[in-house]
């Protein structure tokens, strides 16, 4: 299963993206400047005791507006708690509680999600009490006395906020059939692909209800084998908001991609590849998933012998910073290929699960290092001890080395082609971790 989802929500200006920053930046104290993946970060991974989550932060709302900016912020906000498994209300103990504050309670009422209230900028908890006081006339429980400026406060809010985790996560995981999303930008032909597979498909289910987030999960036999399709289709039902909303269709994105073992991102040939196409496809890659791309609406493209060849360049050196990813073209409209997906999708699953057994590895990497000297710096050369598979999904792998510092990125590449050549892995991420050994 997926992690769960925490919207942060409120009126704006009362510190929600200062709250953001500081639960965030325990996290992306080093945010990788990897290519595609979105800088304008409004989702970042948190783990607290045990538990990670997924944390979106979601602009300020207000309940009665004209102004269209704000009126956008709303709708943002709507779309993140809709997407939420858990809400953490942020209101302003300087500006004590006003009208808006009870206004987004009762928004946030009717979406029956649990709620933690937060009263910010308590600087002194002693003094200020009593003002904290005064948001139990919210009746939308304990308010939770923080200060995200001075970071205090932090353990109580999330100990509240990871009480309302699904308990029962470990049950669910039981369920081994190939789970997958198709994503990309409204108007690429998402649901006219699993419309077009379930056409041709036995349906045996089709309206499961996705963990909490009421996802409509799309179950389709072929060959006697069960695939769980993740619909994105809310971003067709709320998307009649303004392009500038295009960012926040990430955040449903972001929840389909969390739970999905493959992420099949679905491109517009006439288009190509665009920039939202590089930062949906930078979430997949992030979160160690399968990869397809599916370049959709082939039948509107004037062909020659080197169409194909020319596409997949551009795609390639687009998506640079996933190689591994498998690229399809097809036609949602004429079905052209669309089988092909189930093949790509089982290929897939088995390198997502493939262990290399440690004698084997440590075969390749002496090879590899023989015919490339590994990086050296101020004299001193990088060392590779041993090598080991730690786990699956994606399949990761721990280097021993004498100095992490050494270890450029490209000499990390290096190494992952030529585990590739020898295994494959087709259309998943591979993870390296650097682990320092001292020499005896």
């Amino acid at each position: 299963m997926g992690k769960p989802i925490v919207a942060v929500v409120g009126r704006p200006n009362v510190g929600k993206s200062t709250l953001f920053n500081v639960l965030a930046g325990q996290q992306i104290s080093i945010v990788k400047d990897t290519p595609g993946v979105t800088r304008d970060r409004i989702y970042a991974e948190v783990t607290w005791l045990d538990k990670a989550f997924t944390l979106i932060d979601t602009g300020g709302i207000e309940p009665d507006t004209n102004d269209i900016i704000l009126s956008q912020m709303r709708e943002q906000a709507e779309i993140a708690i809709e997407t939420a498994d858990v809400i953490i209300f942020m209101t302003d103990v300087r500006q004590g509680l006003v009208d808006s504050d009870a206004k987004v309670a009762d928004m946030l009422r009717r979406s029956h999600k649990p709620v933690v209230l937060v009263v910010n900028k308590v600087d002194n908890f002693e003094k200020m009490m009593p003002d904290v006081y005064e948001f139990y006339n919210l009746g939308i429980g304990d308010p939770v006395p923080v200060s995200a400026v001075s970071k205090l406060g932090m353990g109580d809010m999330l100990d509240e906020v990871i009480k309302y985790f699904p308990q029962n996560s470990d049950e669910q995981e039981e369920d081994e059939r190939p789970k997958i999303a198709i994503v990309g930008k409204p108007n690429v032909g998402k649901s006219s692909i699993v419309n077009k597979l379930l056409g041709e498909n036995r349906v045996i289910v089709s309206n499961i209800a996705g963990t909490t987030r009421d996802a409509i999960d799309t179950v389709i036999e072929h060959n006697g084998k069960e695939y769980v399709f993740i619909d994105t289709a809310g971003l067709r039902r709320k998307n009649k908001i303004k392009e500038d909303l295009e960012r926040y269709s990430i955040i449903r994105t972001v929840a389909a991609v969390e739970r999905a073992d493959i992420v099949i991102i679905v491109i517009d040939a006439t288009e190509g590849v665009t920039e939202q196409d590089a930062k949906i496809a930078g979430i997949a890659h992030e979160r160690g998933k399968g990869i397809i791309v599916a370049v959709n609406k082939w039948d509107a493209i004037e062909k020659n012998d080197k169409t194909i060849y020319e596409h997949t360049n551009k795609i390639k050196d687009t998506l640079s910073f996933m190689p591994y990813a498998e690229i399809l073209f097809i036609s949602a409209l004429t079905g052209q290929r669309l089988g092909k997906i189930y093949e790509l999708i089982d290929e897939i699953i088995d390198s997502r699960s493939m262990r290399v057994p440690t004698g084997v590895l440590n075969e390749i990497l002496t090879e590899a290092v023989a015919m490339q000297q590994p990086p050296s710096d101020k004299g001193k050369r990088l060392r590779i001890y041993y090598i080991t598979q730690v786990s699956v999904k994606p399949p990761t792998f721990v280097m021993f080395v004498n100095d992490k510092a050494l270890t450029h990125f490209s000499y990390t590449r290096y190494i992952e082609n030529k585990i590739r050549e020898a295994f494959g892995f087709r259309g998943t991420s591979i993870r390296f971790i650097n682990r320092e050994r001292k020499e005896k």
